[in-house]
């Protein structure tokens, strides 16, 4: 029998060769590195010890320190309310054990862009488009996002100083229709800041506008950064990322970011404490409206403890005194203010005895009232709104006709049984912030609106932007496809299944609230006195200290105005910049008020004249 010849042992290709180098060389650029110069080959950096400033903070690059005690004396001299940060740590366990009690080792995730492999997009941003940050404008409305966003703002004046930087780039996405910035991202060129051997970059900082109605601008930001950094020569761009953050997780690994082992330490400071701290029992179950008082109150030291997670309701303790609360509705406002408030045809009456312009109202005892048809025929559009809600849960506005009048009042009644006909008066939705009698925050409210691709229906476009408003306020805000949408749209020739042209904007609801999809804008330095001195009369009319008074106005630069209601409870998120959370527990305990704040930053006080 002959011998079966034994295989030959399969030779090395060169191409499968050429791949077990790649994947090398991937895990050898992926692993933690020791100091720049430590090995012989390597090109040492042209600076050491950098820590560079950024305006928030500064960013110490690890890899360029001798030593850890190098960094942890740098970390030591972190300016006041900023938020310094250690990356590329070789070794973070012993980072952190020459210094346990001032740092910690950040919760967030590193994720690497291999730029020799990434090719950009064909599919270019509609409606918006991405350029540098140019004016002091830009610089104002990147921190507005950054507030809106619960970042460390920056002083325009640093943008403005650092704008022609070569180490530093930082890109805007700019609305086509309205000027606005509506998205930023700042980008550390690592070779042009210390001579980085490997050719490395670094994305920092991006935020995109909780109030933006385009999608897509957080992606084209990032790949505009890519993109900028790849025509530089750079290898690769790295990106921090908070480990719960899944929503950025999910867009970078479709853009093709890969995680890699590298790490991140910070300083124990007030910015930082909800990353190294306990959490509170029932944090996480809190509403956007309890956690920007409750931070802002851990910030200060005070106690906090959430007594219905649910509910919106939590305790604060400092210095032997507590107050309970819910919301932005405390102790401090009497029950009697609050049923002035919560029934609003007897709010109109108490503020126009005040001296404030009301509109017409009427109470409406049935849908088939000849007193409908009158007050229809002598205003021509109204208001129905029932006399106790909130939130916008049954309003409908600028109706016409009698069936439409008669249709919004059987839903109204589904929120109270009593409904109010009001006068329509045309113009914009003004929220004023009042909190100690003192105006602290305006802002105009204004409808949700949706914007055409030419490939999508209205419903669809809907649907998606509901998504982007319901992902940027914690759920809290989303638009409604019922009958007031479809009124809306017909009154505009359109459908839920009509396809809008691309670039065309139309506005898919006519009530302006927040929690029904609509947008708030800040107008506290614009706003007209005469409105600042009408909601503070307001507020003493109905002996409230914290309220959130409505008006309708033609614009907020002007006097002209009519009363809409007052909220006893006004959400205090989605001010930015204004200080909202920080006068409200300023006026709950004054004593905790830190020392270097500023009285009165951006609010203005009641007017004395």
């Amino acid at each position: 029998m002959a011998k079966t010849k034994p295989a030959e042992p399969r030779r090395n290709t060169g191409k499968a060769e050429r791949a077990l180098g790649h994947r090398l060389k991937r895990l050898r650029s992926e692993s933690q590195k020791p100091p720049i110069g430590l090995h012989s080959g390597e090109t040492a950096p042209t600076r050491q010890s950098v820590a560079l400033d950024c305006g928030w903070g500064r960013l110490l690059f690890s890899q360029t320190f001798p030593d850890n005690p190098g960094i942890i004396d740098s970390l030591s001299h972190e300016g006041d309310k900023r938020r310094d940060i250690a990356f590329y740590v070789r070794d973070p366990h012993v980072l952190l054990a020459l210094a346990p009690q001032d740092t910690f080792l950040d919760p967030s995730h590193t994720y690497r862009l291999d730029l020799s492999t990434y090719r950009p997009s064909r599919r270019k941003p509609k409606s918006f488009f991405i350029r540098r940050l140019t004016s002091q404008v830009d610089a104002d409305a990147v921190n507005t996002i950054y507030a809106a966003r619960g970042m460390v703002t920056v002083s325009p004046e640093f943008f403005w100083a650092n704008r022609d930087s070569r180490s530093i780039t930082y890109l805007v996405a700019e609305d086509e229709t309205t000027g606005d910035v509506v998205g930023t991202v700042t980008g550390v060129d690592h070779q042009r800041l210390f001579g980085d051997p490997e050719h490395g970059s670094s994305l920092w900082c991006l935020a995109v506008d909780p109030q933006c109605r385009h999608p897509g601008v957080g992606e084209m930001l990032v790949r505009r950064l890519a993109e900028h950094f790849q025509a530089r020569g750079a290898a690769f761009m790295d990106l921090s990322v908070m480990h719960d953050n899944d929503q950025a997780i999910a867009l970078y690994e479709k853009l093709g970011f890969r995680r890699v082992p590298i790490f991140a330490v910070k300083r124990k400071n007030t910015i930082n404490e909800r990353l190294f701290s306990a959490p509170i029992d029932g944090y996480d179950g809190l509403n956007p409206y309890v956690r920007i008082i409750v931070d802002e109150a851990r910030r200060r030291g005070i106690q906090v403890e959430v007594t219905d997670a649910a509910g919106g309701f939590f305790s604060l303790a400092y210095g032997g005194r507590s107050v309970h609360c819910r919301e932005s509705l405390s102790e401090m406002t009497s029950g009697v203010a609050v049923s002035i408030c919560d029934d609003k045809a007897v709010t109109r009456r108490v503020v126009e005895q005040a001296g404030l312009k009301v509109p017409d109202q009427i109470a409406v005892e049935n849908d088939a009232d000849d007193a409908i048809v009158d007050f229809l025929s002598r205003h021509g559009s109204v208001v129905v709104k029932p006399a106790r809600g909130e939130q916008g849960r049954g309003v409908s506005v600028g109706l016409e006709t009698l069936e439409d009048t008669r249709k919004a009042i059987r839903s109204a009644r589904e929120v109270c049984d009593r409904v109010l006909l009001e006068a329509c008066f045309q113009g914009e939705d003004l929220r004023l912030v009042v909190i100690d009698y003192k105006l602290v925050a305006a802002a105009v409210r204004r409808p949700p609106m949706v914007v055409g691709n030419g490939e999508h229906d209205i419903r669809t476009l809907i649907e998606r932007q509901s998504r982007r408003r319901a992902a940027a306020t914690g759920g809290e805000s989303t638009i409604p496809i019922d009958e007031d949408a479809e009124r809306c749209l017909a009154g505009q020739d359109l459908a839920l299944d009509s396809v809008l042209e691309a670039g065309r904007q139309i506005v898919v609801r006519k009530t302006a609230n927040l929690h029904t999809g609509g947008s708030i804008h800040d107008v506290t330095g614009i706003v007209h006195p005469r409105l600042v001195e009408a909601a503070c009369t307001a507020a003493r009319a109905i002996k409230i200290p914290v309220v959130g008074i409505d008006f309708m106005v033609v614009r907020p630069t002007e006097p002209d105005y009519v009363f809409i209601e007052a909220n006893e409870r006004p959400g205090l998120a989605n001010h930015e910049p204004q200080p909202t959370a920080q006068r409200f527990v300023d006026f709950l305990f004054p004593h905790s008020r830190p020392i270097s704040a500023s009285h009165s930053p951006s609010g203005r006080l009641e007017p004395t004249s």
